[in-house]
């Protein structure tokens, strides 16, 4: 991944190409485990190359976020747009955490326990990276409260498959391109660096999981796979909110954001249903989309 001339040559990221996070196809022959061995162990080392440490990051040496111009007013409402910014990301990389702890316990066989010590790791690290820029930003905004309950929700969800399904399938997949956005708007900070370096560490995770899915999903009864078809129509509504939210800080851009936001809203639909038949389920779209 290119960042130009904001890191030192330690601190640069080895480039990952697509092809190497994307998913193999699995067999569809149930005797044959040694395919799914090979590829969780692909993703584990590709997560242990890719390792990075927080002290890494830029801090000290570029603006932790962009710097505002103009009246003193106008620079601290800006700030606290960033504020809201990475205070949704910490409480997303917090709920990870947790998430990815409770994955590493719940799978059932030593390559995907693995690949989840990877996880766990990715997942602190992320943590620790954001609570460090949160205190560079003057501490947390308010909280978005949707994303808490999709949080535990997820936590408390069922199924090894369904939680596999929400959290690195879904989750995972649709905020690398958020992550992005984020570090095209921000360009020459920390939170540049950070989301770049997110970038590649998530669609790690979104590749492992989709295999892992692949893999349970062979073993896994019509039943499970309706309960989670279910589970996902009725989150939607909750994940669409959790998409809409804006703290009071910047609750006068829902307006003016209002038709990017709905062509947001089915774009991620769209994806949705894309990740669901790559990994084997069938998910209706809810009414309007």
């Amino acid at each position: 991944m290119e960042t130009g001339n904001i890191l030192d040559t330690e601190s640069i990221v080895v480039p990952v190409e697509e092809n190497e996070i994307a998913p193999l196809s699995l067999s569809t022959d149930t005797n044959d485990p040694e395919k799914y061995i090979r590829e969780m162990k692909r993703f584990y080392l590709l997560a242990k190359r890719q390792a990075w440490k927080v002290e890494s990051l830029s801090w000290g040496k570029i603006p932790p976020v962009p710097e505002g111009k103009g009246s003193g007013e106008n620079r601290a409402r800006r700030m606290e747009i960033w504020r809201s910014v990475v205070t949704q990301q910490l409480q997303a990389d917090t709920l990870a955490s947790l998430l990815s702890s409770q994955l590493l316990a719940a799978a059932p066989d030593l390559p995907g326990r693995l690949y989840y010590t990877t996880m766990v790791q990715d997942e602190g690290r992320h943590a620790e990276a954001w609570i460090k820029l949160c205190e560079e930003v003057g501490g947390m905004s308010e909280p978005n409260p949707f994303l808490i309950q999709l949080g535990e929700r997820t936590m408390n969800a069922d199924t090894l498959e369904e939680k596999i399904w929400l959290f690195q399938v879904v989750f995972e997949g649709l905020v690398i391109d958020k992550f992005r956005q984020i570090a095209a708007g921000a360009p020459g900070t920390v939170l540049a660096e950070l989301c770049n370096r997110l970038t590649i560490d998530d669609g790690i995770h979104h590749g492992a999981g989709v295999s892992y899915e692949q893999h349970l999903f062979q073993h896994t009864s019509q039943r499970t796979k309706r309960a989670i078809a279910r589970v996902s129509k009725d989150m939607w509504p909750l994940f669409e909110n959790h998409l809409l939210w804006r703290p009071q800080a910047r609750s006068w851009a829902s307006a003016a954001l209002q038709k990017r936001d709905i062509a947001t809203l089915r774009s991620y639909m769209v994806r949705e249903q894309k990740l669901a038949q790559k990994v084997g389920l069938e998910i209706e779209v809810p009414q309007g989309y």
